[in-house]
């Protein structure tokens, strides 16, 4: 089973033109109606997939149950921004995107899941860029540490051109964030690149954050909804825990 590729995010950008897809809400019995369920495979990522069911069933308890729930009081919420792990320059004929990881990359994210595990870092969504090597980072991270295969993914393709992009990076990764992120998630990690994954860092914490490869900076907040963890932060606002690194 494949992850779902998001491509050409609109944030109120002209170079992001399509429209997110509309959250799943439940409605009265006598329309028609989806029900989402997350799916988790050992063997796969993790997807949402729509399910038509017969308009005519009533509306249970069942699908209450089924219904996320919002905090009703502040609660901390973690994000790990992650750039991915180190590249192989090895065949120049390949497109910047379809790099793979070099041999050092691979033993980086290995260690930095690892180490992400024995923080109590493990996020429950992940939305990375599309690009080879941040996909071939996360695989890693999921074959050798369990909690990374059992979150949410969504790949997220203007994550890898936004990067390039002088301040832009850091009100991307908040609007994707909000879109995609149900209240009761309260751990999110971003894969992505420079220089926009430092800069992004460095605006939301007010601190001077460099990011090497497979370098993840540790960034909390809190709020009741993940948009006002965003607006009570502002920038300059959130709280760097710390950068964990291969090497550390």
């Amino acid at each position: 089973m494949n992850a779902v590729t998001l491509s050409n995010i609109q944030l109120n950008n002209p170079i992001f033109k399509t429209q997110f897809p509309s959250k799943p809400s439940f409605s009265k019995p006598s329309f028609r109606r989806r029900s989402f369920r997350r799916l988790i495979r050992r063997s796969s990522l993790v997807i949402e997939t729509g399910v038509e069911e017969d308009p005519g069933r009533a509306f249970s308890e069942e699908d209450e149950a089924e219904a996320p729930s919002s905090p009703t009081e502040s609660v901390a919420r973690r994000l790990i921004l992650l750039r991915h792990a180190k590249s192989s320059w090895r065949d120049r004929s390949l497109r910047d995107h379809d790099r793979p990881l070099s041999k050092t990359g691979q033993a980086d994210a290995i260690k930095v899941a690892h180490k992400l595990q024995e923080m109590g870092w493990i996020p429950q969504l992940i939305l990375s860029s599309d690009a080879l090597r941040t996909r071939e980072t996360l695989k890693i991270m999921q074959k050798h540490v369990e909690g990374f295969l059992e979150a949410e993914v969504q790949y997220v393709s203007s994550f890898y051109s936004v990067a390039a992009m002088d301040g832009q990076t850091a009100e991307h990764l908040q609007h994707v964030i909000c879109r995609y992120s149900s209240d009761d998630i309260v751990t999110v990690m971003c894969m992505g690149h420079n220089r926009g994954w430092e800069e992004a860092a460095s605006m939301f914490t007010g601190a001077s954050v460099e990011l090497k490869t497979c370098n993840a900076a540790l960034l909390e907040t809190t709020g009741k909804s993940w948009t006002e963890a965003f607006a009570l932060a502002g920038l300059g606002g959130w709280k760097l825990h710390g950068i964990v690194k291969p090497s550390s």
